[in-house]
């Protein structure tokens, strides 16, 4: 029987999206998950005003002036202070915590983007031309997968000029180092569909090779992509945490997960929910894409285990 001219992957995919987040509820949930927190993100400005609080202004009174611990039960949850306030400053965790999932989420999506596309772009060529090209990605992709590129991350991030914004330094560099795993996947799927008929039959017809990524190459590639970049996104947003951990990430006063957690180690037996509550969005999120991207690859990847 002869192969068709087109596969049906490309008319398959948002049908199993579908299909996913009817029959999973693991990546049901983490979708909901996502959901939330991405709407409280964008929305942390109206919350901000609906509520009167902002993650810049210090109020001193919500603290206790002997020790600057918050004062009351739960680190100063109350009604109006959902979550607390911050100790020493008396900021309003909630406000925090919010506009913080914008800077994480914010970061870790651009830097997938970034991820994505150049790993797309390297790996289909190296899978098409073959040859040196394909040599030359390759072991340049196995150099950065063994590359230290956390301590150049911040040796980079201390030694980077003021003036350059923090937010793109971040997103480029975390980006860059984030392409040689999607550029191998990429690469090996360009490298099974290329000797296929239907891309067979477009070179024979005149095609050039951009038309043919574009037509032939690129709509049989968006599941691989698709998975891969849903689970690349927490280890993303994880990485841009641990920088402000260490002091070399989002720089204050902008809110982030990764320095907020940092500052609550001090606080702990004083005040464990100031840990919990931004530890608690750090985990949650993480938790979210890699249940929502094990789901996409267990229905898009016909050789992964039937889901339960």
């Amino acid at each position: 029987m002869s192969e068709p001219l087109r596969p049906t992957a490309v008319r398959s995919l948002p049908r199993a999206v579908l299909s996913v987040l009817r029959h999973d509820r693991w990546a049901r949930a983490g979708a909901i998950t996502i959901a939330v927190l991405g709407l409280l993100a964008l929305s942390a400005d109206l919350l901000g005003a609906l509520t009167g609080q902002d993650p810049y202004t210090y109020r001193t009174e919500a603290l206790d002036p002997a020790t600057g611990a918050p004062a009351g039960a739960l680190g100063g949850v109350s009604a109006t202070h959902w979550f607390g306030v911050e100790p020493l400053t008396g900021r309003d965790l909630f406000a925090i915590v919010a506009h913080g999932a914008r800077t994480s989420f914010l970061i870790g999506l651009a830097a997938t983007a970034v991820s994505a596309l150049v790993g797309v772009v390297l790996g289909a060529l190296a899978g098409y031309r073959g040859g040196w090209v394909d040599q030359l990605v390759t072991q340049t992709a196995d150099v950065l997968l063994g590359f230290p590129y956390l301590i150049f991350m911040i040796a980079l991030a201390a030694v980077a000029p003021p003036d350059v914004p923090r937010p793109l330094l971040l997103v480029v560099v975390i980006g860059f180092f984030g392409w040689p795993s999607i550029a191998r996947i990429v690469r090996a799927q360009t490298l099974a569909l290329r000797s296929r008929g239907f891309v067979s039959a477009a070179r024979s017809l005149g095609a050039g090779p951009w038309h043919v990524f574009r037509t032939e190459l690129l709509p049989n590639l968006w599941g691989p992509i698709i998975v891969v970049s849903t689970l690349s996104i927490p280890g993303k947003i994880g990485l841009e945490a641990a920088l402000s951990f260490l002091g070399v990430g989002i720089p204050p006063p902008t809110p982030s997960w990764g320095r907020v957690i940092s500052s609550a180690v001090n606080w702990v037996g004083t005040d464990p929910m100031f840990l919990v509550f931004p530890g608690a969005a750090l985990l949650l999120s993480t938790w979210a894409f890699t249940v929502l991207g094990d789901g996409l690859r267990d229905e898009l990847d016909p050789r992964t285990a039937v889901r339960a």
